[in-house]
């Protein structure tokens, strides 16, 4: 890789170049100055050299399908459109019968896995999470749960007196297999305080995945940006994981979320721009160096954008997802989900190799790269 002009022009980013192509690792002081520089091009360069050493041009996805129990919680946090009280219109908690029915109108035979949150809702007692899961895998035994957030799991701690441990081992007798990432927001106390973030701490959130990856569960995790917090407190968040990480090795994906306005009706200045959301995919793949893959969320950046960030450091373009709820709810301008087909071109057309995947990133199929032909 060759970075000559960059280098006679920007000593500090040519000095992080070199700690890239050497595969040190960078520091927070490296983070902040990455957010810091203009240089996005170059950013681009070292996130898809660092991302091309991990995954080379392969970019991942799964036939999935989001679900959402219930949209009652006992949270209040600043940023959330998609929580109802209990009174509330709109309000929902659907029972596990009317869940089935609801996936036997969408699924199809390649679904492989389901994407499984909601709200926190204190008018039902840990059991009915439980059983939402265990009716779930008695209907569709080949479909993967990967069920609730770190945040879900600390409150159902709480409904149940059971420990968090004890709340994991419940939930996978039940049928789950990997947790989701939300509930991350920034790992940052002053940020949770001021954000009204009534829910998982970060030491608590933490905690819950060391406590899944030393069971042996495999998680996600998340970083939700764009609103109070500083480049630092970013920086901060991923180094979080990243220590986590070194010590479990338990996070098979990073998902940057960029946050989105309360109403669609929003416009462009109360939503991150390109620019942001492309730098924080590249700073994130290039300051995780031990996580594997780097998601471009379409949901929240859009599928151009996604497209784009395949070049950036990412090698995930999520999944088909069939009916996202909860980005709509604060005001995504994006589709609900897409076709297999869409994201096989979508992923083809930044010149890399579409692979169906697992929830746990075994590979199903490796499709063709992008022909000549239309």
């Amino acid at each position: 890789m060759i970075l000559t002009p960059t280098r006679h022009a920007d000593p500090r980013m040519a000095e992080i170049a070199d700690k890239v192509e050497r595969g040190e690792r960078l520091t927070l002081e490296d983070g902040v100055y990455l957010y810091q520089s203009d240089d996005i091009l170059t950013l681009g360069q070292l996130a898809n050299l660092a991302n091309m050493r991990k995954n080379g041009n392969k970019v991942y996805f799964i036939e999935n399908m989001s679900l959402y129990f219930t949209n009652v919680c006992e949270a209040h946090c600043a940023f959330c459109s998609f929580r109802r009280d209990a009174d509330a219109e709109g309000a929902y908690t659907l029972s596990a019968e009317e869940m089935i029915a609801y996936v036997d109108q969408h699924i199809h035979p390649e679904v492989r896995e389901f994407h499984i949150v909601g709200g926190h809702n204190p008018n039902v007692p840990f059991q009915y999470y439980v059983d939402s899961l265990k009716a779930l895998k008695e209907r569709y035994p080949q479909v993967t749960l990967k069920a609730y957030t770190a945040a879900e799991i600390d409150f159902f701690t709480r409904i149940s007196g059971l420990s968090i441990k004890e709340v994991l081992t419940t939930l996978v007798d039940a049928g789950l297999e990997s947790l989701t990432g939300g509930g991350a927001e920034i790992l940052s106390d002053e940020y949770r305080k001021k954000m009204r973030v009534d829910k998982a701490g970060v030491d608590r959130y933490l905690e819950v995945h060391r406590t899944a990856h030393q069971l042996g569960i495999k998680t996600h995790t998340t970083m939700l940006y764009g609103s109070i917090e500083t480049h630092e407190d970013r920086i901060r968040h991923l180094i979080k994981v990243r220590e986590l990480q070194d010590e479990t090795n338990g996070f098979l994906v990073f998902i940057p979320l960029s946050m989105q306005p309360k109403s669609p009706k929003a416009g462009i200045k109360r939503r991150n721009s390109a620019y942001e959301d492309l730098k924080t995919i590249a700073i994130s793949r290039l300051m995780l160096d031990n996580i594997q893959h780097i998601k471009a969320y379409f949901i929240n950046i859009g599928t151009q954008l996604t497209q784009m960030a395949l070049t950036f450091g990412a090698s995930d373009a999520h999944g088909t997802i069939v009916k996202e709820r909860i980005s709509h709810a604060a005001g995504a301008l994006t589709p609900e989900g897409l076709t297999r087909d869409e994201l096989i071109w979508l992923i083809q057309g930044a010149g890399r190799i579409p692979v169906e995947r697992d929830t746990f990133y075994n590979e199903i199929k490796v499709y063709e790269p992008k022909s000549n032909k239309k």
